[in-house]
């Protein structure tokens, strides 16, 4: 066998791979987490599941960590501990005090002056008794060992504290599943986190023995993903909207995407637009539910009393389940609770178009923000070309049917393309591990030259890679045809989209029209065109249906119904207008195809753009032997 080389290639394939360090990406969230490895889906804990309640709940002896830990909100709230991950790097002083408590609440730390932290009851373990030659106890004597209890015990827990427990049974459960020791990872954050919550991220996650690679934000780990995973009906040149509801804000971001270039056009962040108002909607259409089936009055959302505090966490609970139904089948969902309240069992039901009449108001909301967004970013909503969502709250179809209603109909969405349900690429629940995971794979891979230590720090911050700059204009060919239509005087050809990071590169190939059939050499000329692009509105009346002659007549007989005036339909189009003439270029063609009474040939072009906006612009002709002679032209930036 060892003739053949199958043993010793295999042997080094497997030495290679295992030279590798285990990385992961932590999806970390204020109310799920995720985690995933490599190219594959998010890994599942030891109880199968790959969304990660970030909860820890203390119970006597006992500590839940994940989901686990939900269900003692409805009986342990005080020692259950939720929402921790906000609250990193923040003062107690900073801490809103006026919010509604269902878990156990925030206080100061008594040792430490503004440093808010949790107060929970625990059992400390009974101490293992004392061998009997140290007691004095006489070998023979059969007197039986007095047995300790658990003594109750009061412990105080600091954010970072919290989150380090919860972050290292995350990184646990991974490693149990990989078999192997993760050596590093790369974390997802917000983007409104600042300087001193990403600080206090990075020492929780020390304090679990994570060796922390990057904190790459949201919106970062998205076009990771997006861009590294192609989907067939994406273009490589496309403006992305992001779409992040969480369950405490509402995150948006608009992204150029360049042959795999990412640039930010914009971010907004929206505290009052999250999904906790989603779930405090099906809240109370269920209590509400309960009070008319059983007569039962039932407060929720805030609940006062006691007993509706312990109902609305049930409900909470029982929700979740009601949610992924409803974002996975057009069907009804259930909600089911034993004991509501008063010892009264409770089964509801909802369908689709009810839920989203209930949260109607929140789906509006979300786009009024995503108007303002691309508005601020001095863009129309036709030019965005695909949506990304991201989190549970995102995965409605009521959601992406109202954003569509306003943007152009060839864009691409995780429910157009079929990824929304069940670990593709755009699945709103996985595509931030997916993409920290990747990023990790990428800076694992990093050597420790100079020259890679370089390429590193190129990932930092505040690094000059993350400050570049980008073109503000599309930047094309116009080939002149006497007659054209539409004001550019020719055939537009976009090269270099606007919004492509600088300095980079494109080269496009083009089969031309050179005239009449002819024994050579013909000549290729064109221009190179700053455009300014925009959308042209027009406002246009519906035709009119064809009316049944019968209810014609019947109106025709009331003189006092007036006819209503229908409403006009808002239509948009795309539009391309000359802006700045750059530079031209010609040269010689020496083969060409002979179609009819036409010749064709084929040419390739190609843009280099400066960091500084210096255009130099290079055509030759592509012939059966190879490339003709090359015409050159420069033009100084900016572009």
């Amino acid at each position: 066998m060892a003739a053949n080389g199958t043993v010793p290639n295999g042997t080094a394939d497997a030495t290679s791979s295992s030279s590798q360090p285990t990385v992961v990406g932590i999806n970390f969230g204020n109310s799920y987490a995720s985690i995933a490895e490599g190219l594959s889906e998010c890994i599942a804990n030891e109880d199968g599941e790959r969304q990660i309640a970030c909860a820890i709940s203390f119970h006597g002896e006992e500590l839940y960590i994940g989901n686990q830990a939900k269900p003692q909100l409805v009986k342990n709230a005080q020692n259950t501990i939720i929402g921790f991950r906000n609250l990193l790097g923040k003062k107690f002083s900073e801490i809103p005090k006026d919010k509604p408590v269902v878990s156990a609440p925030v206080i100061q730390h008594p040792d430490q002056p503004d440093e808010p932290a949790y107060r929970v009851q625990v059992l400390n373990p009974a101490p293992a008794p004392l061998p009997k030659s140290v007691t004095g106890t006489p070998a023979a004597s059969s007197a039986p060992t007095p047995r300790s209890e658990p003594t109750p015990a009061e412990r105080v827990l600091t954010v970072s504290e919290v989150t380090s427990i919860f972050l290292r049974s995350l990184v646990k459960s991974a490693e149990d599943f990989l078999g192997k020791k993760v050596e590093g990872a790369v974390v997802s954050v917000p983007a409104w986190f600042d300087d001193a919550q990403r600080a206090a991220l990075e020492k929780a996650a020390k304090d679990a023995d994570i060796d922390v690679l990057q904190l790459l934000e949201d919106s970062g780990a998205v076009t990771v993903t997006t861009s590294t995973q192609w989907l067939e009906d994406v273009s490589h040149d496309r403006t992305q909207l992001v779409v992040d509801v969480g369950q405490s804000s509402l995150e948006l971001s608009v992204i150029s995407i360049r042959q795999g270039l990412a640039y930010s056009l914009g971010t907004l962040t929206d505290l009052s637009v999250n999904g906790d108002r989603i779930d405090e909607k099906l809240v109370k259409f269920f209590a509400k539910e309960f009070t008319k089936k059983t007569k039962t009055p039932l407060t929720v959302c805030p609940s006062t009393e006691k007993q509706d505090q312990r109902a609305e966490a049930k409900l909470r609970l029982a929700i979740e389940h009601t949610k992924r139904t409803l974002s996975a089948s057009s069907g009804a969902a259930t909600c089911s609770v034993e004991s509501l309240k008063d010892g009264l069992d409770f089964t509801g039901s909802i369908n689709r178009l009810r839920f989203d009449m209930e949260v109607r108001s929140i789906y509006d909301q979300i786009f009024a923000k995503v108007k303002e967004l691309v508005a601020s970013a001095d863009l129309d909503l036709y030019d965005i070309d695909e949506v990304v969502y991201v989190g549970g709250s995102a995965c409605f179809p009521g959601l992406d049917e109202t954003l569509r209603d306003g943007l152009v109909e060839s864009v691409v969405t995780p429910f157009t393309s079929g990824t929304v349900i069940g670990g593709g690429i755009g699945e709103p629940t996985t595509v931030l591990a997916r993409g920290c995971a990747l990023q990790a794979k990428l800076l694992a891979s990093i050597g420790h030259s100079d020259e890679d230590e370089a390429v590193r720090k190129a990932f930092e911050r505040d690094s000059d890679w993350a400050k570049t700059k980008a073109t503000s204009k599309s930047i094309g060919l116009i080939f002149p045809e006497e007659g054209a239509e539409g004001g550019l005087g020719g055939q537009w050809v976009p090269v270099v989209l606007k919004e492509t990071p600088l300095p980079c590169r494109r080269i496009i190939s083009l089969q031309v029209d050179v005239g009449e059939a002819a024994s050579g050499p013909w000549k290729v000329g064109f221009e190179v065109w700053e455009v300014k692009e925009g959308v042209k509105i027009d406002k246009v009346k519906p035709p009119k249906e064809e009316q049944d002659p019968e209810e014609e007549n019947e109106a025709d007989g009331d003189p006092d119904e007036e006819e209503e005036e229908e409403e006009e339909i808002e239509t948009k189009e795309k539009t391309v207008e000359k802006e700045t003439f750059l530079t031209s270029l010609s040269f010689n063609v020496d083969e060409a195809e002979k179609n009819g009474g036409r010749s064709n040939a084929r040419m390739e072009v190609q843009f280099l753009v400066g960091a500084d906006g210096g255009l130099e612009v290079s055509a030759w002709e592509v012939k059966k032997s190879g490339r003709g002679q090359k015409a050159t032209v420069t033009v100084s930036g900016p572009s």
